[in-house]
Order: structure tokens, then C-alpha cells, then sequence
């Protein structure tokens, strides 16, 4: 299955890096914290063309950290907390390029069922248990990564139709079904 067209950003420079590279949506996803969900995904974009024009993880992890932090820190910061993701993102690329060829589909390829595919993602630097769930449906709904399982790994991120998080993003209009669903959840939370 050819990857479908990923629509976050509103930039479409940015979301057809997510959608051919997926070194660079792997690692929007670790972006994909405290900061608008745009923000995060433009991130990868940032990043490349601060490097000459290419998303290059054995380049990243090989640099000086202070260099690659200088990178994401330079203004307009490609977080809010740029060193901090910048740490996590090198530590990422690391992990790819010592374990899986520089290839984040790697990660991925082999994975024989749901659980395998949530745990390899889990053991990434940055994923804890929600953020793999939420990864695990978006290589389902997104790039057709579906051993069998998957969805009960993702958990309700893997339902159909349920606008909880970027894997189902494919429009202006599940962006707004998602943001309510998260202002709603979140509200919940603050409640009680």
C-alpha cells in the first residue's frame, strides 16, 4: 500500500515530507508534545531545510549535540522546549542509525503483530505507552503497517472514526472533530 497523503500541517511542503519520509513523521511525532499539533509537524520541515535542504538522520545523530541543538534552538525555535527535543530527537536518530539502518520503517517492518509493533515503538526515546498507541494507529490508518492486532494495540486511537488524535487528521474537518475531542478530554480531566 502506497502511503495516503497526510494532511496536519496546513503547509504542503511539510505534510508531503510526512507523507514520504517516515524518519520525518517519526519524528514530528516525538515534536508532538505541549506545542500546537502544526507546529510539531512542521518541525521535520525546519529541521531540513536548516540542513541544506535534507531530513538526514545519520547526520543528526553525528553532530556535535550543542551543534544540533543550535540547530533546532535558532529562531523561530522548532519547540518550545528546543534543547530538550532537540536531545530526544539525536537520541532517536542514534537509535535508527545504530539499530535500524536509518530507516524508521525499520522500526516497524517486522513486526508480527500489534503488540510487537506498540512495544517497538515504545522502546524509542521519547514514546511512552500513549504516544506508541497513537503511533501504532497512525502506521495503520496512514501507511497500512497493520499486523493483525493493531488496532487493539493502538486502543480507541485505532477505532475507526473517532477523531482522538493525528492519525485521524485527513481534512480541515477532522482537524476540528480532533481538536474538540481533545478540548473535551481534557476538560474531563480538569473536572475530575
Amino acid at each position: 500500500m502506497a502511503n495516503a497523503p497526510i494532511w496536519l500541517t496546513g503547509d504542503r511542503e511539510a505534510d508531503q515530507l510526512l507523507t514520504e519520509d517516515d524518519n520525518a513523521l517519526l519524528i514530528a511525532m516525538i515534536l508532538d508534545q505541549q506545542v500546537p499539533m502544526e507546529k510539531a509537524f512542521t518541525g521535520p520541515l525546519v529541521i531540513a531545510q536548516r540542513m541544506g535542504g535534507r531530513l538526514d538522520v545519520a547526520t543528526i545523530a553525528a553532530m556535535p549535540e550543542e551543534d544540533f541543538i543550535a540547530v533546532c534552538a535558532q529562531r523561530p525555535a522548532i519547540h518550545r522546549f528546543p534543547g530538550a527535543m532537540a536531545k530526544r530527537i539525536q537520541q532517536v536518530c542514534r537509535v535508527l542509525t545504530d539499530h535500524y539502518d536509518g530507516q524508521a520503517a525499520n522500526v516497524w517492518r517486522n513486526a508480527a503483530t500489534g503488540a510487537e509493533l506498540k512495544q517497538s515503538l515504545a522502546s524509542l526515546p521519547g514514546f511512552g505507552a500513549e504516544k506508541a498507541a497513537i503511533f501504532t494507529a497512525v502506521l495503520g490508518k496512514r501507511r497500512g503497517v497493520q499486523p493483525p492486532g493493531w488496532r487493539e494495540a493502538a486502543g480507541a486511537f485505532g477505532d475507526d472514526d473517532s477523531y482522538r488524535s493525528v492519525a485521524d487528521i485527513v481534512d480541515p474537518e477532522s482537524l476540528a472533530k480532533v481538536r474538540e475531542t481533545k478540548r473535551a478530554v481534557k476538560a474531563k480531566k480538569t473536572a475530575g
